[in-house]
């Protein structure tokens, strides 16, 4: 349930979707003691960590984390070719922290500023490559990865962080959200392609990748945990609406991203969805993956969405899902979907061994 520190569900709540000023749903996937912040270990004061979006406090722990878990010491890199790439998309801080004039302070211009989330992580360590924040909505995190891929592949960087970020303290989006019928799930659980799946759950938190050419990463005797082969972006264009998928853009990119990859449908095991849990989206996809990946007989093809179990993050929500996919490559084992009971009528797995 929404966590009180947050904002008061009761005064924003009516179960009723479409009323004006309110949510639909009384739950989110939160983290606990966002406030919390170690602003001395990054040598930041505190009265310019009071004016940091948590969204920056995140990253820079995330991304401390990750290096350490790569086997990076992150003060050695220092005037290095190191490049960041961030998903974020979400402005909740900013509008608490200017709703008052007169409590705006010199730093809450770059305390909440996108382009500050992935330049603040350059400027602590000291990196000199490219240092880019990525706003696509939902696919920010992938989009970041992709950018990330590309660089190293032109050698604009040596080494690449890339990932996304997401906080929910606001309740502006979720009344948003709710003035469309079965965005939101009422009842706080992504069922993703399950005949139950009323919409999907907000959800914060930050993921971050640690990326070299696996030449350099052999080179070096790191530890490689998955390998990119290829990816690909493109744009729905004009769909039956601004937020409505569009399956041939869909099936498109699939396809590019085999190319790039030089790997053929037949060959791929496990897709990890963006599964959201809506009654119109998961049909959509379900049905462009099926005209690609889809073969009549052969191994089965299993679909998961780390969405059963976080929640959709959103800007980072691509993240989540990649590191879902490489953690299934290092344990040998892909999780079940949670909150599935039967498949929803408008999608079909027949024709393919989709599982």
């Amino acid at each position: 349930e929404i966590p009180a520190d947050r904002w008061d569900v009761d005064a924003f709540y009516d179960e009723q979707p479409r009323t004006p000023g309110k949510h639909s749903t009384r739950w989110g996937g939160f983290l606990d003691h966002i406030d919390r912040f170690d602003h001395e270990f990054f040598g930041i004061s505190r009265r310019e960590a009071v004016s940091m979006d948590p969204q920056q406090r995140l990253v820079l722990e995330v991304a401390w984390e990750a290096l350490e878990d790569a086997g990076q010491a992150p003060d050695a890199l220092a005037g290095s070719r190191t490049g960041v790439f961030l998903g974020i998309c979400s402005n909740d801080y900013a509008g608490l922290l200017f709703r008052e004039p007169q409590d705006i302070t010199a730093h809450a211009s770059t305390g909440v500023a996108h382009s500050i989330a992935s330049g603040r992580l350059s400027y602590l360590l000291d990196l000199r490559g490219p240092s880019v924040s990525v706003d696509t909505a939902c696919s920010s995190s992938l989009v970041a990865v992709h950018q990330a891929c590309q660089n190293l592949r032109l050698g604009e960087c040596d080494l690449a962080m890339a990932g996304g970020v997401n906080a929910v303290v606001a309740p502006d989006a979720a009344i948003s959200f709710s003035q469309f019928p079965e965005m939101l799930a009422d009842d706080g659980r992504c069922k993703t392609f399950d005949a139950a799946a009323n919409g999907f759950v907000r959800s914060e938190g930050c993921g971050v990748v640690v990326l070299k050419r696996l030449s350099d990463a052999r080179r070096d005797g790191d530890r490689v945990l998955a390998v990119i082969r290829g990816s690909a972006v493109n744009q729905d264009g004009r769909s039956s609406g601004l937020t409505a998928p569009n399956g041939a853009a869909q099936r498109e990119v699939f396809r590019r991203a085999l190319a790039a990859a030089g790997v053929g449908p037949d060959r791929v095991g496990y897709i990890e969805t963006h599964g959201a849990g809506t009654k119109l989206g998961d049909p959509i996809e379900v049905s462009a993956l099926a005209e690609v990946y889809g073969r009549p007989e052969g191994a089965p093809l299993h679909l998961g969405a780390v969405k059963t179990n976080l929640g959709h993050l959103e800007a980072a929500a691509g993240i989540a899902g990649l590191i879902k996919a490489a953690l299934c490559l290092d344990r040998g084992q892909i999780p079940p979907n949670l909150h599935f009971a039967e498949l929803n009528p408008h999608i079909s797995f027949e024709g393919t061994t989709f599982a």
